[in-house]
């Protein structure tokens, strides 16, 4: 059993980002530990930043957020230690994922971003993901920065219904005289 409890939230920050199907991102490992009553955001934070620092975690940036995950350095740390973890955070971790399966899904398959463009424009990416298959992804340019705004909050709240539209109006069969 590993008595340093900082070493511990780190084992179980690895262990959490391997039992994940897709990357998680600094709140969505900060709400695990937080929410079982572990430890601090602090303590949550330092962590986190030992384990980049030495290459077990690595860290993408998308739509202002930070998404983790586990390196192959990281999970072989975590193989040689996975038994200093107990059976408690396991199950803990388990449920957790199951709970919130979903949202955590969401937050990585739907991502809405912009940049501006020399010509006083905004380039806005929009994505759409299932799993690690891209269902489809799209770029428009914004006359504003605002309008840019409007097509990535809505993106996030109507993407799936937007998709649909798309799909199956691509789909459908003309109904005019050529048929």
């Amino acid at each position: 059993m590993i008595a340093d409890p900082n070493t511990l939230y780190k084992l179980m920050i690895l262990y959490i980002l391997n039992a994940s199907e897709f990357p998680l991102t600094n709140s969505q490992v900060c709400e695990f530990l937080l929410e079982n009553g572990y430890t601090t955001y602090f303590t949550t934070q330092a962590a986190i930043s030992d384990l980049i620092e030495a290459q077990f975690i690595s860290v993408r940036q998308r739509n202002n957020s930070s998404y983790y995950q586990l390196t192959p350095s990281g999970l072989e740390t975590l193989e040689a230690f996975s038994s200093s973890i107990s059976d408690g955070i396991k199950a803990d971790v388990k449920s957790f994922l199951e709970d919130k399966h979903y949202t955590l899904r969401q937050n990585n398959e739907i991502t809405a971003t912009y940049l501006p463009k020399k010509n006083q424009e905004f380039e806005v990416d929009l994505s759409l993901k299932d799993g690690k298959e891209t269902l489809i992804n799209l770029q428009i340019n914004a006359p504003t920065e605002l309008q840019a705004e409007l097509m990535c909050d809505h993106w996030q709240k109507k993407s799936t219904e937007i998709y649909n539209y798309l799909l199956n109006s691509l789909l459908a069969k003309n109904k005019g005289p050529e048929n």
